[in-house]
């Protein structure tokens, strides 16, 4: 697979059904994923010191889902979608910051 083959399947790849899931509706309500997509490509062609031709690539996609669009009565309603790993890990920063901030100030004040 040469660098161009790399690159137009990347490009491919990104597309709005990436993003987007297929609608599945249930007793009239619609509900449509959504998902935030990464991806990168890259590639060269080269030389070698015996005058040897060679060339590769590569490409790379993540995805995380974001939220849905629910479609109910006529109307559309966001609903994001929440992420419990990370929520926990910013608490527990956010928490033990607060421990060292405090035991800091204490430490000072007692002086």
């Amino acid at each position: 697979m040469n660098v161009t083959d790399v690159l137009a399947t990347a490009k491919d790849s990104m597309t709005a059904k990436r993003v987007f899931a297929d609608p599945v509706e249930r007793d009239g309500t619609t509900v449509i994923a959504a998902a935030a997509i990464i991806g990168g490509s890259g590639g060269g062609v080269g030389t070698n010191e015996e005058g040897q031709e060679g060339s590769g690539g590569g490409f790379g996609m993540g995805a995380k889902p974001v939220g849905a669009y629910v479609i109910k009565d006529g109307k559309v309603h966001w609903q994001p979608a929440i992420d419990i790993n990370r929520l926990i890990t910013v608490v527990g920063v956010v928490a033990v910051t607060a421990l060292l901030v405090g035991a800091r100030i204490a430490k000072l004040q007692a002086q």
